[in-house]
C-alpha cells in the first residue's frame, strides 16, 4: 500500500468576535514564528527542536500568550521553513567561470543567508484534536485561541467524505484571505499500489505553449489540448503588469499583487482541468509518460523564439501540471513515469533515425527521410509513449542514443 495526500481547503463562518481572536491569534504565532527564526539564524542555524523547545518554551508562552501546542508547533514552522531553504540553496549553487572560462560551482548553505528568515503573512498551525476538531457530527469546527475555544460552521458539504474514517488529518492552518477565514488541512489515505503488471494503457504526454498537451496512447490515438485562448489571456494579464509596474504608485502595487494572485489561481485552475481530464479519459491502471523536463532551460532550447514566446515558457507551470497529474493518478491506481527528454523530439518514431533538421518548427512539422511525416508536438508525445512502453518491459531506465556510425 501506498499513500495519497492533499490539502483541503474549507473556508469558515465566523463572528467578527470569533474574526478578532483569530486575528489575535495568527498575528502573535507569526510573532512567535520570527522569534524562533532570528534565534535560529544567531545560534549557527540549531535546527534540533528538542534543544529548541527547552531554550525557547518559557519565551514563547510568556511574550506572546501562545498555548502550549502553539509554542510548540511555532518551534517546528520555523524550523520546517528553514530546512525547505536549506533544500533550495542545495539545488541552487553558486556558480561562476573560472579563468579558463570553465563554470565553477560552489554549493550554499544557510551561512549563505544575510538575514533570519521572515515571516510576513498572519497564520496558525493547528493540531489535530489539541488545536481543531469536528463536533456534531463533522458539521462544526471547534478551534483553539488564545483565549477560549470556540465553535463555528464551515462551507464546503464535500467535505464531510473525508471524515468517514478512511483518510488521516494532519496538522492545519489558519489563515485570512481577503477578509475570509480559511483552514488548510491535509489528508492522507492508503491506496492501493500501481502494478506494472496491470497496466491497461501507456499515454506519451508532449507539454508545450501552442498546445499545452499532446497525448498519445498504445492504440495511435492523439489528442491535442489548444493553447491559443491561454496564451491570449496570459497576455492580457502581462500587458496590465507592465502597466501597472510602470505607474509605481501604492495603488498599482496592490493591484499588482491582486493581478497576480488571480492570474495564479487561473493557471490552477486550467492544470487541475487538464490533469483530471487525462485520468478520468483513461481510468484505472494507466501509466502516463512525461519528460524529466529537470534542468532544461528553454531559453536556449530555441534561439529564435521572440520575447514573448520565453516569458511564456518561462512562467507556465509546467511542474504544477506534474504534480497535479501525479496525485490524480495515484488516487485512481494509476502512475506518472518521467523520462529522458533527450531526443524526443527530434526521433522519427518509424524508423528510430535522430535528426535535427527533420523537425521544422515553423511549420510544426516533422518529415523523415524515411518518408514519414507528422506533427512535431505529436512526434514527441509518440516518443515518450514509446518510453513508457520500454520501461513496461523492463528497461528501468529508458532513453533515446544517438548511434554513430564510423566510417570505413
Amino acid at each position: 500500500m501506498s499513500y495519497l495526500t492533499k490539502t483541503i481547503k474549507i473556508r469558515l463562518n465566523v463572528s467578527k468576535k470569533q474574526e478578532m481572536l483569530f486575528r489575535q491569534m495568527t498575528e502573535q504565532y507569526r510573532q512567535a514564528c520570527n522569534f524562533v527564526s532570528k534565534h535560529i539564524f544567531d545560534n549557527q542555524f540549531n535546527l534540533a527542536y528538542q534543544s529548541l523547545n527547552k531554550e525557547l518554551y518559557s519565551d514563547l508562552r510568556g511574550r506572546f500568550g501562545l498555548k502550549s501546542q502553539l509554542a510548540q508547533s511555532s518551534i517546528k514552522t520555523a524550523v520546517a521553513r528553514y530546512k525547505t531553504v536549506k533544500r533550495q540553496l542545495v539545488q541552487n549553487p553558486y556558480k561562476y567561470k573560472d579563468e579558463k572560462g570553465s563554470w565553477k560551482y560552489i554549493p550554499k548553505t544557510l551561512e549563505w543567508l544575510w538575514k533570519p528568515v521572515f515571516f510576513s503573512r498572519p497564520q496558525a498551525d493547528l493540531v489535530r484534536n489539541r488545536d481543531y476538531s469536528f463536533v456534531d457530527d463533522g458539521q462544526t469546527l471547534s478551534i483553539n485561541t488564545l483565549g477560549k475555544r470556540i465553535k463555528c460552521t464551515f462551507e464546503g458539504k464535500h467535505f464531510t467524505g473525508y471524515l468517514d474514517g478512511s483518510w488521516n488529518l494532519g496538522t492545519a492552518k489558519l489563515v485570512e484571505f481577503k477578509g475570509l477565514w480559511y483552514l488548510h488541512i491535509p489528508v492522507t489515505k492508503a491506496v492501493e499500489d500501481f502494478q506494472k503488471g496491470n497496466v491497461r494503457h501507456v499515454v506519451g504526454i508532449d507539454r508545450g505553449l501552442r498546445f499545452l498537451t499532446v497525448s498519445y496512447d498504445e492504440q495511435g490515438k492523439t489528442e491535442f489540448i489548444s493553447g491559443r485562448k491561454i496564451a491570449t489571456k496570459r497576455h492580457k494579464f502581462q500587458e496590465v503588469r507592465c502597466q501597472l509596474q510602470s505607474k509605481g504608485t501604492k495603488s498599482a502595487k496592490r493591484r499588482l499583487k491582486a493581478i497576480s494572485g488571480r492570474e495564479n489561481r487561473w493557471m490552477s485552475d486550467v492544470n487541475h482541468q487538464i490533469s483530471k481530464t487525462l485520468v478520468q479519459k483513461y481510468g484505472k491502471d494507466t501509466l502516463f509518460v512525461l519528460e524529466d523536463l529537470t534542468g532544461v532551460s528553454f531559453e536556449e532550447s530555441n534561439l529564435s523564439r521572440t520575447a514573448r514566446q520565453k516569458y511564456d515558457l518561462r512562467s507556465w507551470s509546467f511542474y504544477q501540471l506534474e504534480q497535479f497529474l501525479t496525485y490524480k493518478a495515484h488516487e485512481n491506481c494509476s502512475e506518472v513515469l518521467k523520462v529522458s527528454a533527450r531526443y524526443t523530439s527530434q526521433r522519427c518514431p518509424k524508423c528510430g533515425t535522430i535528426h535535427k533538421g527533420n523537425r521544422n518548427h515553423h511549420k510544426h512539422m516533422y518529415s523523415c527521410q524515411c518518408g514519414y511525416k507528422s506533427n512535431d508536438d505529436r512526434i514527441g508525445a509518440m516518443n515518450i509513449q514509446l518510453l513508457g512502453t520500454m520501461w513496461i518491459s523492463g528497461d528501468n531506465n529508458p532513453r533515446y542514443e544517438r548511434i554513430t556510425i564510423a566510417s570505413e
